[in-house]
This record gives structure tokens, C-alpha cells and sequence, in this order.
């Protein structure tokens, strides 16, 4: 079966065509990252907008890199949430017009479900069961996965996920939109030494996360360093932004591997925008390694949101057998909330 999957939960559109047998066919992605900047961050019905103007263009895209036709769709699938209700709404439209258009069976698909699942896009894939670290813009949670559509909750963060708190620093620094890569950027030149930040819960007893508490100590920080009277330095700044993002991973590679630990699995699969973040993925390698285990990440292109992780997630529920073919509805509906236990 041919999948055609849209994403349009935020600030991305994205179309891609999987096929249950051959894999991924194709996917086209735009980002609205351009438009967003000037207002320092997404702002929700300029998103939908653009999901308009963007998702009809892109699905031809990816019809023609994969030499198919609409006759030759066999299911639509879309996010259906979590997300912003106004641009989740577009495509779940755009799906399901579609889909009835042409007599098709839709599938909802949820966006974590697609994150959790996107390093199966990978080579080489990870076989179930596997712990997850899921970290993206705005949700940070450690899963055990034991098959498709089989997830536990092991823990998440109680208040700003690790994204949200890479761009809330970043935008403290100065730095554009979006602020984690241009933080992790500049991260580089700094020295992670020079500020002792703090690590919320790392030594907590469960497996749970807070970074709101980060975000304060890089503004006191920022605070001392102005009473001082000179300007802020390329240095300090740079220093800033690496003592901020080793914080971060220090926080998450700990409790990620913990959760391994615990669970007494060998497979750790890290999904989001986050996974990206190439500090990240060499602590993490290396403590896995000591483990004589294996981390999985999803390829460096489809880190953030995008189409292939909703049509191949949408692909997987199909080989599990827990998507009714045969039931057409198309209410448009969304669920900007969702948790991902109700799945």
C-alpha cells in the first residue's frame, strides 16, 4: 500500500509518500522559520496560512519524485495532534478532501507516534522493545516502546520541555529564531566551565525532567554580568551557550541512560528537534557503548517535523494491523491536546 502522509502541526509543512513494502518514497518539507523570525517566535495564524499555500504544491512534489499519480494513493494519513488547532486543522482538511475525493481510507496520526517511531527511517533499524528519549520543541519524555502502538510513559519533563528551554536561552543571549541550533552554534567557541549552572531533578528518583529552573539561573547570570556595567562579550555569550547546553544534555543523557538502565533493555532510540543536537548524540553514543548497547537516531534531516514520520508511522499501524481500512470518516476533526496514551 502507497501512504501519503501531511504534517502540519506547527511550523512546518511536510508531504511524503511511504509505501508499506518499499519504505520511504519521497517527502518534501518547508519550513516557515523565515517568516516566523521576525516576531521571535511561531505565530499561529500566520502558520496556518502558510500550511495553506504550502501543502497543495508539495504533495505534487513528492507525487512526481516518486513517478506516482493521485490514482495511485491508497490511504491519506495526517497529524491529527497534538499541535496547533488552526494549522493541524489544514491538513487534516487537505486529508481528508482528498481522501473522500477519491473513495480513500484516512488515518490520524499522532505526532509524538511519529516522532517515537522515525528512527525506523534509519539504517540500521532498531528492533523492538527499545527505550525512547523524546525530545523536541515542546515535549521532553523517556518511553518504553514494545511494539507499534505499545508505549509506556517511564517520565517527562513537569514543566519547559528541553527545546523550549535551548530557545528561551537562546533568545536571553540575542540569539534569532529558532534559538537551540544558533545556541548549539555558538556553543562551540565557548567553555562550558566557566558557568555553573544548575541541573534540575538530575538527581531525582524517577525519571522526570524540569528545566524552567535553567532558564531562570542563565537570566540571573545575564543579570550579574550587566550590574557589572561593560557589555556583554562574544566570550561570555559563547561561554553562556556552552554551559547551557551541557546542562541540558548532562540532564537528559543522564536520565536517558538511567531509564536503560532500569529497564535492563540494550536499545536507546532518541527522536525530536533535540536529537539533532549533536552533543547530544556523542554522549550518549559513548555511554551507550559502555553499556554495550546501541542508540538509534532518526537521520539528521528528519530530526524536526516532518511528512515521512507521519505517512511511515501511519505505514507501521497498517503492518500491525490496528488501522480500520474500511472506515471512512472524514469530520475533520483535530486534537490539538492529545495525550499519547489515548493512541
Amino acid at each position: 500500500m502507497k501512504v501519503l502522509g501531511i504534517e502540519s502541526s506547527c511550523d512546518e509543512t511536510g508531504v511524503a509518500v511511504v509505501d508499506t513494502e518499499q519504505g520511504l518514497l519521497a517527502h518534501a518539507l518547508h519550513s516557515q522559520i523565515a517568516m516566523h523570525q521576525a516576531y521571535g517566535g511561531v505565530v499561529p495564524e500566520l502558520a496556518s496560512r502558510d500550511h495553506i499555500r504550502r501543502v497543495i504544491p508539495l504533495i505534487h512534489t513528492v507525487l512526481s519524485q516518486s513517478k506516482l499519480t493521485l490514482e495511485d494513493i491508497d490511504a491519506v494519513a495526517y497529524t491529527a495532534g497534538p499541535g496547533l488547532a488552526g494549522a493541524l486543522l489544514v491538513g487534516a482538511s487537505v486529508a481528508q478532501a482528498f481522501a473522500w475525493s477519491h473513495d480513500l481510507p484516512t488515518i490520524p496520526i499522532h505526532h509524538l507516534e511519529g516522532h517515537l517511531l522515525s528512527p525506523m527511517l534509519a539504517d540500521p533499524v532498531p528492533e523492538f522493545p527499545f527505550v525512547a528519549l523524546l525530545v523536541s520543541g515542546g515535549h521532553t519524555q523517556i518511553m518504553q516502546v514494545d511494539g507499534v502502538g505499545q508505549y509506556k510513559l517511564l517520565g517527562e519533563t513537569l514543566d519547559d520541555a528541553a527545546g523550549e528551554a535551548f530557545d528561551k536561552s537562546a533568545k536571553l543571549l540575542g540569539l534569532p529564531y529558532p534559538g537551540g541550533p544558533h545556541l548549539a552554534k555558538l556553543a562551540e567557541k565557548g567553555d562550558a566551565s566557566v558557568y555553573d549552572l544548575p541541573r534540575p531533578m538530575k538527581h531525582s528518583q524517577d525519571l522526570d525532567f524540569s528545566f524552567s529552573g535553567l532558564k531562570t539561573a542563565v537570566l540571573t547570570s545575564l543579570r550579574k554580568l550587566e550590574a557589572e556595567g561593560a557589555e556583554l562579550s562574544e566570550e561570555q555569550r559563547a561561554n553562556l551557550a556552552a554551559s547551557v547546553q551541557a546542562a541540558i544534555v548532562d540532564v537528559l543523557g543522564y536520565k536517558a541512560i538511567k531509564a536503560v538502565k532500569q529497564s535492563g533493555l540494550k536499545r536507546l532510540v532518541v527522536a525530536g528537534g533535540v536529537g539533532a543536537n549533536l552533543q547530544l548524540r556523542e554522549f550518549l553514543s559513548k555511554e551507550m557503548a559502555k553499556l554495550k548497547g546501541t542508540v538509534y537516531f532518526p537521520p539528521l534531516n528528519l530530526c524536526t517535523d516532518n511528512g515521512a514520520m507521519i505517512a511511515h508511522a501511519a505505514s507501521e499501524r497498517i503492518k500491525a494491523g490496528l488501522t480500520d481500512l474500511t472506515n471512512k470518516h472524514y469530520d475533520g476533526s483535530v486534537r490539538p491536546r492529545w495525550p499519547l496514551d489515548e493512541i
